[in-house]
């Protein structure tokens, strides 16, 4: 009693969703070992072919041909800028030390990497922070930039160049 009920719950499940089906693929029918009805859309020796009536549609009454349904390509035009040292800073520092730091925006995604140039050539390894410390900095006058890459290693943005000057005592004495 219970089977055949299941099997009355599969063949009404089965009417109601057919007409999803009707336009895609054929739908054939059978019975297994068990005698239980089989539906499949793959054909099998002694399956039938159901016939699949025309499905229902319902039409929109509104016109969506205005819309803009393509997906739109966001551009992400990265700004790099130094914010410290200020340009045509001097630092003074006996040991050469100078804090570099910058702003990238929109956002700084995972991924993204920061090459620090100091007098245009680079200065240790790609980072992942804008953070940078320059160490036994000569001195005098220098210059220094930031360059965002990729993931791929390509230049998205560079920043303008920043001048500072670097002014160390000296200790040598006049005779």
């Amino acid at each position: 009693m219970i089977y055949i009920a299941r099997i009355c719950i599969f063949l009404v499940l089965f009417t109601l969703a057919a007409p999803l089906f009707a336009g895609s693929a054929k739908i054939y029918v059978w019975r297994n070992e068990q005698g239980v009805l089989v539906f499949s859309d793959s054909p099998k020796p002694g399956a039938e072919e159901v016939e699949v009536k025309e499905p229902n549609t319902v039409k929109s009454n509104i016109d969506t041909s205005i819309l803009d349904i393509k997906p739109k390509v966001i551009q992400e035009e990265y700004q790099v800028s130094i914010t410290q040292p200020e340009n045509n800073a001097t630092v003074r520092d006996n040991t050469g030390s100078v804090y570099v730091s910058g702003r990238i925006q929109p956002v700084f995604k995972r991924g993204l990497k920061i090459q620090l140039y100091l007098d245009d050539q680079p200065y240790e390894k790609p980072q992942t922070h804008s953070m940078f410390v320059l160490r036994n900095v000569d001195r005098g006058e220098h210059q220094i930039k930031m360059a965002l890459l990729s993931d791929k290693g390509k230049v998205i943005a560079t920043s303008s160049p920043v001048t500072f000057y670097m002014h160390r005592v000296s200790v040598n004495k006049a005779n």
